[in-house]
Order: C-alpha cells, then structure tokens, then sequence
C-alpha cells in the first residue's frame, strides 16, 4: 500500500468542510455562523490563546517553581562502555570521531566522559570533561586522557 492510495473506510473517515458564505438559502450565508455582532463576528476577531475575558488567567494565577541558570553548562555525555563498543584498540577519540560513530548527536557545550560499564582497549580520550572513574580505567588500559 502507498500514500496516493489510501482511503477512509466505506460510511466513514472523511467529511466534506463546510462551505461558509455562499448565500442565504445555504443556511451558512450572510453572517456564516458567527451571530449578529461582537467581537468574533468580525474579521480577525477573536482573543488570543490563554486570555480569559481579563480575569487573570491561569498560567499567571498559579505559582512559579524552581529556578534556571542561564549560564549552566550542557555536557554531551558518554560512558566507558560505549567507547569499548565502538572503537578499535589504539585509537584516537576525539568529539568529532564520536560523532561520526553515532556515540553522540551533537557537541552541547563539550563532551563529558563518565566511568560506567568496562574498557579492555588502550585508546587516547580527548574530552572537555573527566569523571575520576573514567580517568582511572583509561589509563588502567594503558591509554591517555587529554582535557581540551
């Protein structure tokens, strides 16, 4: 099956829109379902999403929680275990050969290597950030960790 041929179900699945404004005997003509006056009837009327006839509305009436800090730091993060997966002993893992692995999407604000899992292979690790389990099980292997 493809897209140019699917259909609804016989009975069912579609419905023609409604033709607004096509004179009166329509029974949708003149006015077209708005009423008489007021503020939806007219061209562009209407309020916009949130407002509540100027009560205050929800999203201000409830409570703020929490707090953002605008300078923190966004780490793409990788574990151990994902390097032994991926790469060949004695190689070279920078952020691009990561990404080229599909190990990660995108470099955020650098790339944190964190200690889970096992590494049997003796690779040189170029980061921006080291957890101190990853340190000690890269150069248990015998490779090198390089902060850049």
């Amino acid at each position: 099956m493809k897209l140019h041929e699917l259909r609804p179900n016989a009975g069912g699945g579609s419905k023609k829109t409604k033709r607004l404004g096509r004179g009166t005997a329509s029974g949708q003509g003149k006015t077209s379902g708005r009423g008489q006056k007021g503020q939806n009837s007219r061209s562009g009327g209407g309020v916009r999403p949130g407002f509540e006839g100027g009560q205050m509305p929800l999203y201000r009436r409830l409570p703020k929680r929490g707090f953002k800090n605008v300078f923190a730091k966004e780490y793409a993060i990788v574990n151990i275990d994902e390097l032994n997966e991926r790469f060949e002993d004695g190689m070279e893992v920078t952020p691009v050969t990561l990404i080229e692995a599909g190990v990660i999407k995108k470099v955020l604000d650098g790339v944190k290597v964190l200690g889970n899992g096992e590494l049997n292979k003796k690779l040189t690790v170029k980061a921006t950030k080291f957890s101190k389990t990853a340190v000690e099980k890269i150069e248990a292997n015998g490779g090198k960790v390089e902060v850049i």
